[in-house]
């Protein structure tokens, strides 16, 4: 059997070696899914939310064990390390609520002239197996966002992790068995992305894919799904809007924070911050003051700000798109340095609308402010865009953030924070080419179950 091996970007150093799935093992992969699948659909609502509440406190005990594998594999700093973790156990947590509140409605059917006599309900019923494909930058709560929602709902689920990122997907799953999840409801396939996403895409008996991850490879997973259902959460660009009237400073905290956590690699990420232009020059100045605070080190000292992107060709790549953008007219006010696999916090000033850096989504620590001179143009600027993931918008004025929340094309607008602010329960997904479907384990469920209409005539 061969082995995948597990590397710090920071260093290089091998973390573990974990055991690939081969291809050749697909059809007794789904054979064992379906089984779990028949099992998971008798549970009720109460045993699948006991098994997830109790794999929610579980998650919490292994904290120090599950952030430090966290910060060894994707490079996060392991104070953000600890904070996934108690976002991912949270996300059980909601999951197990909603697995109680699973329900229908009932229909009005007298409603209609030849409805009288008829009582109408809906119920909604495990979809059977469902398959996951989640990305590296938020290897434990991404995958309990799928994860959680699909026992909720009753289903069992196929589980590919980004191949850099095996070990938390492992570490839960082992949890969540602890907790008393059934045989074979999870299991967690470990290797390449192409050949088993491939193999899981084309497999019968899947009901749903839910994936995360680029929007190429997203493009590709929908045209060949055929009938299954699919949700998908991919690209961003994120814009973050800073009116004439906000409070400059919370703004300016908020953007650094939401440009580097994660040292960039996160789909809300701020990456295009649109500034009033009487404010342009005083925000810049403010924002290059807090980002070079930031301290570059490796992700398990407890005062680390930035370390490694996922692999050192990424950072060669955004590398390249800053070097392009300050050939195409941008300037670079700060930044831009790399070594190896880490990028200093980079900030752009005057980047063109065409960029790479304005049009497609960078995923590393860099930014780019521009100013405008009215709200139509700024509004203008965040739409320009082929995604429409999260924005944000600070003001003062709710005439204009009322404005904004209608006309800016995305799935969330964040009023007076940034782009990346999310709690695990609210409805996440995007528009455009952002993706399909909407996540948050209420969201998620409804795409995890099928709506059944009972219809009954009454003697």
């Amino acid at each position: 059997m061969s082995v995948r091996k597990v590397s710090l970007a920071y260093d290089g150093a091998v973390v573990a070696e974990v055991p690939e799935t081969p291809v050749s093992e697909i059809p007794q992969i789904l054979k064992r899914g379906e089984s779990a699948a028949r099992v998971m659909a008798q549970l009720s609502r109460e045993e699948r939310a006991s098994i997830l509440f109790r794999a929610s406190q579980k998650m919490l005990e292994a904290k120090p064990d599950l952030a430090r594998t966290i910060a060894l594999e994707s490079g996060k700093p392991i104070r953000e390390a600890r904070a996934e973790v108690d976002r991912a156990a949270a996300t059980l947590w909601f999951s197990a609520e909603e697995a109680h509140r699973l329900a229908g409605e009932e229909v009005p059917m007298d409603a209609a002239a030849h409805g009288k006599g008829h009582v109408g309900y809906t119920m909604r019923q495990p979809l059977g197996m469902v398959a996951a494909i989640t990305p590296f930058n938020f290897p434990l709560n991404l995958s309990m966002h799928k994860v959680g929602p699909a026992i909720a709902a009753g289903n069992s689920i196929l589980h590919k992790p980004a191949s850099a990122t095996p070990l938390s997907a492992m570490h839960a799953a082992s949890i969540l068995y602890s907790a008393g999840l059934p045989n074979d409801a999870l299991q967690v396939l470990v290797g390449s992305g192409a050949e088993l996403g491939e193999a899981l895409v084309a497999a019968e008996g899947i009901r749903l894919i839910s994936f995360t991850g680029s929007a190429p490879v997203g493009r590709g997973l929908l045209a060949k799904a055929g009938m299954k259902r699919v949700t998908l959460e991919l690209g961003n660009n994120s814009a973050v809007l800073v009116l004439e009237d906000a409070d400059l400073d919370q703004a300016v905290a908020a953007c650094v924070s939401g440009a580097y956590a994660n040292s960039g690699q996160t789909c809300i990420s701020v990456q295009r911050v649109y500034i009033a232009q009487n404010l342009h020059t005083q925000f810049l100045e403010k924002f290059v003051d807090l980002a070079r605070q930031l301290k570059i080190a490796n992700p398990l000292e407890e005062d680390c700000d930035i370390s490694s992107l996922i692999h050192e060709q990424e950072a060669q790549r955004v590398q390249a798109w800053i070097g392009e953008a300050v050939r195409e007219g941008a300037t670079l006010v700060s930044g831009g340095g790399r070594n190896k696999a880490t990028l200093q916090p980079t900030v752009l000033s005057n980047v063109q609308p065409g960029s790479k850096l304005n049009r497609e989504e960078a995923f590393g620590p860099v930014v780019g402010v521009n100013s405008f001179q009215s709200l139509d143009e700024a509004i203008a600027m965040a739409n320009d865009s082929r995604f429409g993931l999260q924005a944000g918008v600070f003001t003062q004025n709710l005439n204009a953030a009322w404005r904004c929340a209608r006309e800016i094309t995305a799935g969330g607008v964040m009023i007076n924070d940034v782009s990346n602010y999310r709690v695990d329960q609210m409805p996440y997904g995007g528009w455009k080419e952002s993706g399909l479907g909407k996540e948050g384990p209420r969201y998620a469920m409804e795409e995890m179950t099928a709506l059944k209409l009972v219809s009954w005539r009454l003697s």
